[in-house]
């Protein structure tokens, strides 16, 4: 029967969501998960690997690294229209939430490149052992460690069309490695500092709602954000998700602009920055509002919803993305790389946390979450040894992208 309309794109979104679906309920009802935080998306995720890789669910690799791509760009577009609140303006004024800041940047600078010369060692002396592999393999831990899955996916897809075939599948494989190490090693490690006092706001126990990953009926709700527009005009969720396809199309046409003056393999390289463009085009569009006396129609809290809710695709479509016969023929390399990493991320954490003049578990744990997984990650973290945001971690690690700003330009 020919079906008269275009289904592939609705079907993936949909399978995405089904898998999103039974990783809330996986969440909920398994112990195991509770107790490590593992979030919904990576366990949909995780499970959605498998009946891809099995051909329970029927769905191309290439489609999902789409998707996966263009919810990474949106999420960095979100953040570039995202505002601060008037409260969080007035709390990051003190010299304290610089300080630590600052300590967040110097550690994942560290992190990065230690863990790129891991993995170009590894490469070296794997070659020497007669392995042939591409000169960027070791590249991809940090990319997929420190920088989180859309990166790695952007990245590697850029080297694929310069001969590195199948670096898109083995970045989001270091993604998905560094996001088990950050739960499955960062809860102990939270854990073990509650044990020993080094917290002294973390309960005796996290509340059950949080373990489980569901607000209860009858419990406090979180306001979501405000409404900016009047609903009989247009749905305020409209209005920011149309500002988000503005910025979109203007990051679409500088990148092509930008390709066309610079030279052929230049000017495909730029599509892995496309994510990078669009948050600075966002930024750009913020500050015209703001100019314009009309910033007030964003709302923050919105805002990060919707960067939440394509953080949340971003990472199940990544995972499901993964090619397992690819990484069986290069098992040994990326074990070896991913084991040694880790290790020496999680060792580097510790000794540098156990130096700080304050705030030790909190800001290790948050930045250790952050530099093996993603800032959510590291967010998470953080509500154990701090489930009310009392300390200034919180907005630390938003503060440090401030100072990363110049190592991603460079």
């Amino acid at each position: 029967m020919n079906i008269p309309f275009q289904f592939e794109p609705m079907l993936t979104f949909g399978f995405l969501s089904i898998m999103l679906l039974i990783g809330i309920i996986l969440r909920n009802k398994l112990r195991f998960f509770q107790y490590f935080l593992i979030p919904s998306c990576l366990l949909g995720g995780i499970l959605g690997l498998v009946f891809v890789s099995t051909g329970i669910i029927k769905i191309e690799a290439s489609s999902l690294e789409n998707v996966a791509y263009h919810f990474f760009n949106i999420s960095f577009i979100s953040v570039g229209l995202s505002g601060s609140n008037e409260n969080e303006k007035n709390a990051i004024r003190g010299k304290d939430y610089i300080r630590g800041s600052a300590w967040m940047a110097v550690i994942q600078s560290i992190s990065f490149s230690l863990q790129a010369v891991i993995g170009v060692a590894v490469v070296i002396l794997l070659e020497i052992f007669g392995m042939k592999l591409f000169p960027t393999f070791g590249f991809l831990v940090s990319l997929g460690f420190e920088e989180g899955p859309g990166q790695a996916l952007s990245f590697g897809k850029v080297w694929e069309s310069i001969g590195f075939e199948h670096a898109a599948t083995i970045g989001l494989t270091f993604a998905a490695i560094g996001f088990l190490i950050s739960f499955f090693v960062g809860v102990p490690i939270a854990n073990w500092g509650i044990r020993k006092g080094h917290s002294t706001l973390a309960p005796s126990s996290l509340p059950k709602h949080f373990l489980k990953g569901i607000v209860p009926k009858g419990h406090k709700k979180e306001s979501a954000g405000n409404l900016t527009m009047h609903s009989g005009n247009i749905e305020t969720l409209a209005f920011h998700a149309a500002l988000i396809g503005l910025v979109y199309i203007l990051s679409y046409v500088v990148t092509l602009l930008l390709g066309k003056l610079l030279p052929p393999d230049i000017g495909k390289m730029l599509w892995g920055f496309f994510f990078f463009i669009g948050m600075v085009i966002a930024f750009l569009v913020r500050i015209s509002m703001k100019k314009l006396k009309i910033d007030h129609l964003i709302d923050s809290g919105l805002q990060r919803r919707i960067t939440g809710f394509a953080v949340d695709y971003l990472i199940v479509s990544t995972v499901m993305a993964i090619q397992l016969v690819v990484i069986w023929k290069y098992i040994i390399p990326i074990s070896i790389i991913a084991l040694i990493s880790g290790f020496t991320t999680t060792f580097m954490v510790i000794f540098f946390g156990r130096r700080l003049w304050s705030y030790n578990i909190e800001r290790s744990v948050t930045i250790y979450g952050t530099v093996t997984g993603t800032v959510s990650s590291g967010l998470l973290l953080l509500r154990i040894v701090d489930p009310e945001f009392k300390t200034p971690v919180a907005v630390e690690i938003g503060l440090m992208n401030l100072f990363m700003v110049p190592a991603i330009v460079c």
